[in-house]
C-alpha cells in the first residue's frame, strides 16, 4: 500500500496497483501532448510499475523518453482531477472513433457489460479503473526503457511501441527502486552465467540452455540433493516419454486449454502428437498400470524428465522462461481425509530445502480461473480444503489470494519467495486436482472393498532447476555457498618448483571429496588469484616453498582475502564442514 497526500492535508492509504495505473495515464496524457498523432493502446498496472503501448511512426528514443518524463512532471503539477463515466457502446465507440485499438476493444466487451472511461483535463482514455483522485497525487516517477510489443501479444498484429516506468510517493522510494535495479543489473544470471562459464544461449535454440561443465554440475548437485531429501520421505522417482498421442492430451485437457504452448508434430502414421509441457499425464499412467489399494496411498510420484512449452519468443527471459526445462516434478496420489497433512509435509520439504539457501517464503492461495474445468463444487471443495490448511499453517486471513490464478484443474497454492533485493519471486506450486483422477477413471479399493476415486495433489517446490538456479545465482550474485560452488577450491603454485607439491594437495582434496581445480600456468600469482575472484571460487590455496616445506597451505577466501597458512590437514577438516548441507 501506497500513502499519498490529498487536499487539507488529509492523507489515505491505496493499492499500489491504483497509483501506478493512474501514472501509465499520465503518461499516455504527456505522450498525447508531444506525439499527438500517436494512437493509445492499452497501459496497466504491472508488478512492479507500469507500461502503455502506443502506434507511433518510428521507436521512442532516449531524448523522447526524457521529453516524456518532463511533460508527465507538468501534468502532475496541474493537478487535474480524474472523472469517471460511462457511455452506451455506440457513443462510446464515436468518443474514441480516432483511436482504433480503443474501438476494437469496446467492440470486444460482451453485451451489457459497462464501458466506462476516465477524463482528466484534456485527456480521455477507456479504462475500468479505479484511479487516485487527480495527477497531483503522483509525486516521483521514472520511465525505466521502451522496446516492442505486438498488439495483444499476438505476432501476427502490429508492433506497437511500449513504455515502461515507475512511481512512487517519496523521490526517496524511487531512488531506492533505482538503486536496486543498478544491483540487479550486476547481478543478471545471462551474465553471471557467461562470466562464470555456467550457460549461455544460442539463436540456433532459442529459450534453451546450453550448460557448460560447471553449470551442469550445479544442476546435479542440485537434483542430487533433491532425489535425496524425497527418498527419505517416501518418493519414488519414475521417467516417461517425452512425446504423447494427442489422445492423451484430449483426456486431461491440455488439448482444450493449453494447446498454443505445445510443441504439435504429425508423426510417420499421420498422427497428432505433442511433446510433453507438463509431466501429470505420465505420473498418472504410472498409477493406472496396476490396482491400487487404500494401503497404497499416500502414493507420491516423482520425476525430473524434460519439458518443453512452445513460450512465445518475445516472453523468452533467460532461465527465468525457457521453452525447455527440467521441473522438479510430484504427483501425490491421496485420499481425501490425506489431503491436510500430505500439504503440510509438502511445506516442510519446501522449508528445509529453501532454508539451505537462506530464503524465506510466503503461501499464496490462487483460486478458480475463468477458464476452469469440471464441476464447481469439486472446485469449491478443493477451495475449502487448500484454505484449511493455510489458515492451519499462516493463521486465518494471514495470507494473501489471489483470485482466478489457479491452474485450470485445480486451485493452487504458489510459494513466493523474497531474494536479499527485496523482489519477489513464484518459486514452486501445491495444486489440490479433484479433475483429472475423474477424467482418467482412476481408482483405489477401500477398506470395504469398494472403487474410490484418488485425489491428486501436483507439486513442485524449486519451479524449476533452471529457474532456481536463475534466480539463485543473482541471489547470491554468482558467490555460491561452499556446497553448491562447482569449484570449491582452486589451487595455485606460485613457480613450477611447487607444481608437484600442488598436484599431491589437489590429490587429497579429491579424496576428500571436493571439488578442486589447479592453475599451473606460468602467470604471476597476483593475476591468478584475480581470475579466481572473477570465478567467485570460494577458497584459493597459494603454494610457495614455505608452504611446501610445512606441508601447509596459504589460504585465501574470496570474500576475506588472505587469512593465512593452515596445515592441509586442518585446511581439509574447515571446509568439509562448511561442504556439509
Amino acid at each position: 500500500m501506497f500513502k499519498i497526500k490529498l487536499g487539507g492535508g488529509k492523507t489515505a492509504e491505496v493499492e499500489e496497483s491504483m497509483y501506478w495505473h493512474t501514472t501509465s495515464h499520465i503518461m499516455a496524457q504527456a505522450v498525447k501532448r508531444l506525439f499527438p498523432k500517436a494512437k493509445l493502446a492499452i497501459g496497466p498496472s504491472i508488478e512492479k510499475g507500469f507500461y502503455y503501448d502506443f502506434d507511433v511512426e518510428k521507436p521512442f528514443s532516449e531524448e523522447d523518453l526524457r521529453a516524456i518524463e518532463e511533460e508527465i512532471k507538468k501534468v502532475i503539477k496541474e493537478d487535474l482531477k480524474i472523472e469517471r463515466f460511462e457511455l452506451p457502446r455506440d457513443e462510446a465507440i464515436k468518443l474514441m472513433k480516432d483511436e482504433p485499438y480503443k474501438v476494437e476493444l469496446i467492440k470486444d466487451l460482451p453485451e451489457g457489460e459497462v464501458i466506462s472511461f476516465y477524463k482528466q483535463g484534456d485527456f480521455t482514455d477507456l479504462c475500468r479503473g479505479p484511479h487516485l483522485p487527480s495527477t497531483g497525487c503522483v509525486k516521483a516517477v521514472k520511465l525505466l526503457n521502451s522496446s516492442g510489443a505486438y498488439w495483444r501479444g499476438d505476432e501476427k498484429n502490429k508492433m506497437l511501441q511500449r513504455i515502461y516506468g515507475i512511481s512512487f510517493p517519496k523521490q526517496s522510494e524511487l531512488d531506492e527502486y533505482l538503486n536496486m535495479l543498478e544491483e540487479a543489473k550486476k547481478r543478471d544470471h545471462r551474465k553471471l552465467g557467461k562470466e562464470l562459464d555456467l550457460f549461455f544461449f544460442d539463436e540456433t535454440a532459442p529459450g534453451m540452455a546450453y550448460w557448460m561443465p560447471k553449470g551442469f554440475k550445479m544442476m546435479n548437485i542440485l537434483i542430487d540433493l533433491w532425489r535425496k531429501e524425497h527418498e527419505k520421505r517416501g518418493y519414488q522417482e519414475f521417467s516417461g516419454p517425452q512425446l504423447n498421442s494427442s489422445e492423451l492430451w484430449k483426456i486431461s485437457g491440455h488439448w482444450d486449454h493449453y494447446k498454443e504452448d505445445m510443441f504439435v508434430l504429425t508423426d510417420s502414421d499421420g498422427k497428432e502428437q505433442a511433446l510433453k509441457p507438463m509431466n501429470c499425464p505420465n505420473a498418472i499412467k504410472i498409477y493406472a498400470s496396476k490396482l491400487r489399494s487404500y494401503k497404497d496411498l499416500p502414493l507420491r510420484f516423482n520425476d525430473i524428465d524434460v519439458i518443453h512449452r512452445n513460450e512465445k519468443s518475445g516472453q523468452l527471459n533467460g532461465l527465468f522462461r525457457v521453452r525447455m526445462f527440467r521441473q522438479d516434478d510430484a504427483h501425490n496420489f491421496i485420499t481425501e481425509d490425506q489431503i491436510g497433512t500430505e500439504i503440510k509435509d509438502i511445506i516442510g520439504i519446501a522449508k528445509y530445502l529453501y532454508g539451505l539457501f537462506g530464503l524465506d517464503f510466503e503461501l499464496t492461495l490462487s483460486t478458480r480461473p475463468d477458464d476452469f474445468m469440471g464441476d464447481i463444487e469439486l472446485w469449491n471443495k478443493a477451495e475449502a480444503n487448500l484454505r484449511d490448511v493455510l489458515d492451519d499453517l499462516c493463521g486465518k486471513g494471514e495470507y494473501r489470494i489471489n483470485e482466478g490464478d489457479g491452474a485450470f484443474y485445480g486451485p493452487k497454492i504458489d510459494i513466493k519467495m523474497k531474494d536479499c533485493l527485496g523482489r519477489e519471486w513464484q518459486m514452486g506450486t501445491v495444486q489440490v486436482d479433484f479433475q483429472l483422477p475423474l477424467r482418467f477413471n482412476l481408482s483405489y479399493i477401500d477398506s470395504n472393498g469398494e472403487k474410490k476415486t484418488p485425489i491428486l495433489i501436483h507439486r513442485a517446490l524449486f519451479g524449476s532447476f533452471e529457474r532456481f538456479i536463475g534466480i539463485i545465482t543473482e541471489h547470491f550474485a554468482g558467490a555460491f555457498p561452499v556446497w553448491l560452488s562447482p569449484v570449491q577450491v582452486k589451487v595455485m603454485p606460485i613457480s613450477d618448483s611447487q607444481k608437484e607439491y600442488a598436484e599431491s594437495v589437489q590429490k587429497a582434496l579429491e579424496e576428500a571429496g571436493l571439488r578442486v581445480e589447479i592453475d599451473e600456468r606460468e602467470e604471476k600469482i597476483g593475476y591468478k588469484i584475480r581470475e579466481a575472484q572473477l570465478q567467485k571460487i570460494p577458497y584459493m590455496l597459494i603454494l610457495g616453498d614455505k608452504e611446501k616445506e610445512a606441508g601447509a597451505v596459504g589460504v585465501r577466501t574470496r570474500k576475506e582475502g588472505d587469512i593465512g597458512q593452515m596445515k592441509l590437514e586442518e585446511f581439509i577438516e574447515k571446509i568439509q564442514k562448511e561442504n556439509q548441507i
